[in-house]
């Protein structure tokens, strides 16, 4: 299942629109869409790296400090599916509109938090419509290039996303650091503010998404069993590197005893692994398709368990860091283009809530592990968030083998279902 079963049946709509543009403003276009990953990965990760000074100057828990990471990635899997659900008869146009008004005003409120209380409230208004800014976003690609383009332009979208996610948690620790944490967060409204402005003064007013969709005619595409079982892929396989994840920077400082230039060095070069992660991502899925996971999920049980049996010993544990950087992405275009293809195949009219199961799942990864890793740290201890870690990638192997089965059961099916139509 790669790239060009996904987007074959729209290659003439593509043509047409992309006629409808220069090349210069499809490049902008696809540019600002790169961006806009970058935007969302900043906001929703922008806490991570200064969890231990929101933890110490609000006088809350490390593990309560920890509810900022996983309160957004619920609101978000639960509110971009039913957003994707309840807005189907609007233009994509004027949803990527309002989208972007909620998710300015999520920031600015964020950045001028006075306490706990708002900077939760700011979590909940952010994840709520976060995933469906970028749902939309990602429909406009297969709109935007051809057939063989859209797998690695996808796989961009989200590498920028990931690339973010490790830039603002260094960046973030050195300024915390350094200034204040409120003055990362200004720079994340700063960066919302300029790249939510130019999507709507550039992007395309009206396309193949427009077309009207009812809650029956999108629903549907939940019902497949392939899609169920890939979504769980992203609770296991997500789930696993986030027990690690969320709590990365305490564990290179308490774990591994860095100091602060030595932790926001090495989270700069885990974001370079991050992003080679997802292009090689594309690249993979265009050449092997989901099966490819199978090896993916070994290595990265590998890889955390690793972690967890070298424990301080540097610079040998870095090793295990770097190789789950490497692995932490690799299997996320392989499963958007699953979601996709099933959805152009099957349910044509859901390709919006399709590109919404990606965000929704990778989310619920990240609220599941990060809740996990909090009782871990709690509990047994940080030290040991990467046994668990382990377990939970075997999981996504159980679960990427099953997915596989089912979708060639299911196409299967749909074949014989058209011979007898």
């Amino acid at each position: 299942m790669g790239a060009t079963a996904l987007t074959t049946a729209t290659s003439s709509t593509t043509a047409s629109t992309a006629a409808a543009l220069s090349p210069a403003r499809t490049n902008l276009c696809l540019a600002l869409l790169v961006l806009l990953g970058f935007s969302l990965g900043c906001s929703e990760f922008v806490v991570i790296g200064i969890e231990s000074d929101l933890a110490t100057e609000l006088g809350i828990s490390l593990a309560t400090a920890g509810q900022l990471i996983s309160v957004f990635a619920l609101v978000y899997a639960i509110a971009t599916p039913v957003l994707a659900l309840s807005t189907g008869r609007f233009r994509r146009y004027q949803l990527l509109v309002c989208y972007s008004i909620v998710f300015v005003l999520g920031n600015l409120v964020m950045a001028l938090a006075p306490n706990f209380q708002v900077l939760f409230a700011s979590r909940i208004i952010l994840g709520s419509v976060s995933g469906a800014l970028l749902a939309v976003g990602v429909t406009y690609i297969p709109e935007l290039l051809s057939p063989q383009q859209t797998s690695l332009a996808i796989s961009v979208v989200y590498g920028a996303f990931s690339v973010a996610m490790v830039f603002v948690t260094s960046i973030g620790k050195f300024v915390a650091d350094t200034l204040d944490w409120h003055v990362a967060m200004y720079g994340t409204l700063a960066f919302a503010v300029l790249i939510c402005t130019a999507l709507v003064a550039f992007m395309p007013r009206a396309g193949q998404t427009d077309e009207p969709a009812t809650f029956r005619e999108q629903a549907g595409l939940l019902r497949e069993p392939s899609i169920i079982t890939g979504m769980l892929i992203f609770l296991f396989g997500v789930g696993s590197v986030y027990v690690f994840y969320g709590y990365v920077t305490p564990y290179l400082e308490q774990v591994l005893g860095m100091g602060t230039v030595q932790a926001s060095t090495t989270l700069m070069a885990y974001g370079v692994f991050c992003l080679i992660s997802n292009i090689l991502g594309g690249w993979i899925d265009a050449r092997f398709g989901m099966k490819a996971l199978l090896v993916t999920f070994t290595l990265q049980a590998a890889a955390l368990f690793g972690l967890f049996a070298v424990g301080a010993a540097m610079p040998l544990a870095l090793v295990f860091v770097f190789s789950l950087a490497m692995l932490m992405y690799l299997f996320s275009v392989s499963c958007i283009t699953h979601f996709m293809d099933v959805a152009r195949s099957r349910h044509p009219k859901s390709m919006v809530l399709a590109s919404s199961v990606e965000p929704m799942a990778f989310n619920v990864g990240i609220s599941f592990g990060t809740a996990v890793g909090g009782a871990v740290v709690s509990g047994i201890g940080i030290a040991y968030v990467g046994a668990v870690g382990a377990a939970f990638s075997l999981v996504a192997w159980v679960l990427t083998l099953v997915t596989i089965k089912l979708a060639r059961w299911e196409r299967k099916r749909a074949a014989q279902s058209s011979m007898q139509a």
